[in-house]
């Protein structure tokens, strides 16, 4: 049987799919990267799964990145046809613009929490990150957008999840895969000297709790998947 198509909008080399890109084809999936800002992302509108990652853009940012208009663009076609899509921390972000809701600087996190899913959250995918605290690294937040179900949330930010129609929005990261975490310890070495990370101490908290998060991811995007 053919593999279905998943198109996969990547802002930044080293976020990734991670943990999820061996598991999309064993789900029947064939995985093409559209790199934003350089590709031709029109191949995204008719995919049979969409996915939009991270990166550190925002939506507020349209007027220098006019990427970020073409894929709030993209997203509103696809969410307007109900093709499945699947939104992660700066995607969720593009998808709450995409459906008209307000989306810019809010509560700053980073490090590890624990998604607490709503009731209607607690019978869906979402269930699968409640035991295990889950990477979150953004700076942006977004309201919930109408029309959207409110599927999770943390302490200090109201939305980090929600679903509209077959697709799905989280502002967390959990693709983070501590195989390669290296990459966005580099890659962000800036940010975290800014903000005072301790490096050694942020790397040893992936290798320590990333196992049981990409358990729990897996399983999210296999109850995903298995919805559509």
């Amino acid at each position: 049987m053919a593999l279905q198509t998943c198109v996969v909008i990547r802002h930044v080399a080293f976020e990734d799919l991670g943990c999820w890109e061996a598991e999309l084809p064993r789900l029947g999936y064939e995985v093409r990267y559209l790199e934003a800002g350089v590709d031709d992302l029109s191949p995204f509108r008719t995919a049979d799964l969409g996915i939009v990652l991270g990166g550190p853009i925002g939506v507020e940012d349209a007027a220098d990145y006019p990427t970020v208009t073409q894929e709030i663009a993209l997203i509103k076609d696809r969410l307007d046809a109900d093709q499945p899509t699947l939104g992660v921390c700066l995607g969720l972000q593009l998808m709450a613009a995409a459906l008209g809701a307000r989306v810019g600087k809010g509560t700053f996190e980073l490090g590890w929490k624990h998604i607490r899913p709503t009731s209607v959250g607690l019978v869906g995918p979402l269930r699968r990150v409640a035991s295990a605290p889950m990477f979150v690294w953004h700076g942006d937040e977004a309201e919930l957008p109408s029309g959207a179900v409110l599927l999770a949330s943390t302490d200090e930010v109201p939305v980090h999840a929600f679903s509209y129609g077959r697709s799905l929005a989280v502002q967390f990261h959990p693709e983070v895969d501590p195989a390669t975490f290296e990459r966005w310890v580099i890659g962000n070495m800036v940010e975290l000297r800014e903000i005072g990370v301790s490096v050694p101490e942020f790397r040893a908290e992936m290798q320590e709790r990333g196992p049981a998060a990409v358990y729990a991811s897996l399983r999210l995007l296999r109850a995903f998947i298995a919805g559509l």
